[in-house]
């Protein structure tokens, strides 16, 4: 794939004091104890061949315990059985052996175990996450069934059973909407917000900002989002650059993938926990790893202020935007980087730092200019990007987050490329929120809230208890890394409904209807 690293020998530049800061924030996660809510296929007991199937009911991540006891004459022989656990019911019709995609048939949640002697107590030890436990008896013996008296999980994550005010809403649909969102939100706070607890159960950066303003919005989990900036300034690369993701098991420690937007995305993820929080200490702390951010951004950029073409230099220079290898990325990644000097600003007033407040306004007219002169293009009336002035929905949307026009113009530009039914469709939920809120700040609510229907209750329509990584309407089967079972049907980046519905007030739109 394109952004795989192709550093050899990567070792990520660790800092005791701030990564002592991150484990005092560790949390206590809080369990809770579930059972099944029915029992698909289900006997009294159960031989070789036989399938059953147990319905959580919900999506759950925890630690699964059997209770297995026999009927017939003594064992004579183990008990040969295979697991599989699945988020979608999708998955369980699905082969593992079929799966040659490029990410890891690991992650695949199955497992083959036996047992030698009954009654037993079996405590799985990897984590799940869940709605389906399908049990299939490969083999027992001719003398002997088994019989599953009890099933279990201890459901575990940061915030436990704390009760969230639904959103003031009529219309059902996005009731249902915000209940499946703070479910996602609350299925990937763990340890840290993992991206999703099946695949990849990593803190990535692009995941955190949307995390931590949703979790602004609902939980206020604090504690969490300071972990996790001490955890991304604590483990850099060698020079100073935050990585995409950080690795937390064991040892902690970055990984060996850059992303250009996703660093940049360190400033805001800061800027929005200060305004929230007021925490000087953090902000004294972190300060400094934002502020390597924007200058790591700002050697992107070429004498005209335009940020390089991302295709120019892959291996060491990539922007993520969406899960859309057509995608150009020029105009977005310059985009991003206006967006996050706008909020360096808002840092370093707070720091009280004048001459790096300067330095970033000066930069920050530099590029909108430069933007307005060399991106935007006057015939079509919409931001162009890369050498083949390939028009995209991410390059407007970013282009609008970034304010480069006022609010009168950047309508017109959403307007246009309506009109267009542009071809580079946006392909993840991460997209689909930037989209979203594109539209939002530009005062189209009705459009964004059809467009939230449309998409995120179309999963609620494909079966959803938690929203996922990847959804395409028009082929809901899609995946980034061929092959479905292996997609994660509960992503922290798709939670987003639950900030926009109480960041913008959407019961206005509904009075309006």
């Amino acid at each position: 794939m394109a952004f795989a690293s192709v550093i050899e020998d990567f070792q990520p530049r660790n800092n005791s004091y701030l990564l002592s800061k991150a484990e005092r924030e560790k949390p206590v996660l809080k369990s809770t104890m579930v059972i099944p809510k029915k029992i698909i296929s289900e006997k009294e007991s159960y031989g070789k061949d036989d399938v059953l199937c147990y319905d959580f009911g919900n999506h759950f991540v925890g630690y699964v315990t059997m209770h297995i006891s026999t009927k017939g004459s003594h064992p004579d022989a183990p008990a040969f059985l295979k697991l599989c656990f699945a988020e979608h019911e999708q998955e369980l019709k699905e082969n593992s052996a079929d799966y040659r995609g490029w990410i890891s048939k690991g992650w695949i949640q199955e497992e083959w175990i036996h047992i030698d002697t009954f009654p037993a107590v079996v405590k799985l030890p990897r984590r799940y996450a869940f709605r389906y436990m399908q049990i299939e008896v490969l083999d027992t013996s001719q003398k002997y069934k088994v019989v599953f008296d009890k099933i279990e999980c201890e459901y575990v994550n940061a915030v436990g059973d704390q009760k969230i005010e639904p959103v003031q809403q009529e219309d059902e649909l996005l009731c249902k909407i915000d209940k499946v969102s703070i479910r996602t939100l609350q299925n990937c706070m763990q340890d840290v917000f993992e991206d999703g607890p099946k695949r990849d159960r990593r803190l990535w950066i692009g995941d955190l900002r949307l995390q931590a303003l949703t979790n602004y919005k609902t939980f206020k989990n604090y504690q969490l989002v300071k972990r996790c900036l001490y955890l991304f300034a604590g483990s850099t690369f060698p020079d100073g650059r935050v990585s995409a993701n950080i690795f937390t098991d064991g040892s902690v420690e970055a990984d060996d993938t850059y992303f250009y937007d996703y660093a940049l995305f360190f400033v805001p993820i800061l800027a929005d926990y200060y305004r929230e929080t007021k925490d000087q200490k953090v902000l004294q702390d972190l300060y400094d790893t934002a502020k390597e951010q924007i200058r790591f951004g700002m050697e992107r950029v070429d004498q005209n202020g335009i940020v390089r073409d991302t295709r120019e230099d892959e291996n060491a220079y990539w922007c993520f935007l969406d899960w859309n290898m057509d995608l150009n990325k020029q105009t977005g990644a310059q985009g991003v980087l206006i967006f996050c000097l706008k909020r360096m600003i808002e840092l370093a007033e707070a720091k009280k730092d004048q001459t790096g407040a300067a330095y970033y306004t000066q930069e920050l007219e530099r590029l909108t200019d430069a933007s307005k002169k060399r991106l935007f293009d006057e015939k079509q009336g919409v931001f162009v990007s890369g050498a083949e002035k390939q028009i995209s929905t991410m390059s407007q949307a970013w282009m609008i987050l970034a304010g480069v026009f006022d609010i009168e113009m950047n309508r017109k530009i959403l307007k246009k490329i309506k009109e267009m039914g542009l071809p580079y469709e946006m392909l993840s939920p991460y997209a689909m929120h930037n989209y979203c809120e594109a539209l939002i700040v530009c005062g189209e609510t009705a459009e964004a809230t059809a467009l939230i229907k449309n998409y995120w209750g179309g999963m609620i329509l494909e079966g959803a208890d938690t929203f996922w990584e990847m959804y395409n309407p028009k082929n809901p089967d899609e995946s980034p890394y061929g092959g479905k079972i292996i997609n994660s049907h509960c992503h922290a980046w798709s939670c987003t409904p639950s900030y926009l519905f109480r960041e913008y007030d959407f019961t206005k739109e509904a009075e309006k209807k």
